[in-house]
């Protein structure tokens, strides 16, 4: 995606740069883009809103996020994303936890934190396997697990290699 989607790129201590992309003053989507994407200030002040916020989780994961999100998904896709909106900082749910509490089963779950367009802000990080990590952004290994590690470690969870 070119940098003109993006309205604002900022370095983050999660070994990536992240890409913002806004409708009028909401966050539609983050993005985890390569170290090497240059960064670009926030285009306007509802951007900088965002990213302000977001440099203040990085400092304190404590931090509340109060911009407005514009999520699109399906019905059951946004239950899962305000499910994940009221897991506290430092807590964790396994899928199939969350799948209980939702009444239904664990794999969509990890489908709907797959297709998550607002990863941090809505924190499907929180979202662990019964035995290890679990997946993040769609993996199983390699950078977005690196990065859901940093997250889950930053909030003070102890995550051993999965």
């Amino acid at each position: 995606m070119s940098d003109n989607a993006y309205q604002a790129i900022m370095a983050a201590p999660l070994g990536c740069v992240i890409g913002l992309r806004m409708q009028g003053a909401a966050l539609t989507a983050l993005d985890f883009l390569p170290t090497d994407r240059p960064e670009k200030s926030p285009v306007d002040a509802a951007t900088a809103r965002v990213a302000d916020e977001l440099q203040a989780y990085f400092r304190n994961p404590r931090a509340p996020f109060t911009a407005p999100l514009m999520l699109q998904g399906t019905v059951f896709q946004q239950r899962v994303w305000t499910a994940l909106r009221a897991i506290l900082p430092g807590s964790v749910l396994t899928y199939g936890e969350l799948a209980q509490q939702l009444g239904t089963a664990a794999r969509p779950i990890g489908g709907a934190c797959r297709n998550n367009p607002i990863p941090i802000l809505v924190p499907c990080h929180r979202i662990v396997g019964r035995h290890g990590l679990g997946g993040y952004a769609g993996e199983i290994a390699g950078d977005p697990l690196g990065i859901k590690r940093w997250l889950l470690q930053h909030e003070g969870v102890d995550c051993h290699p999965a």
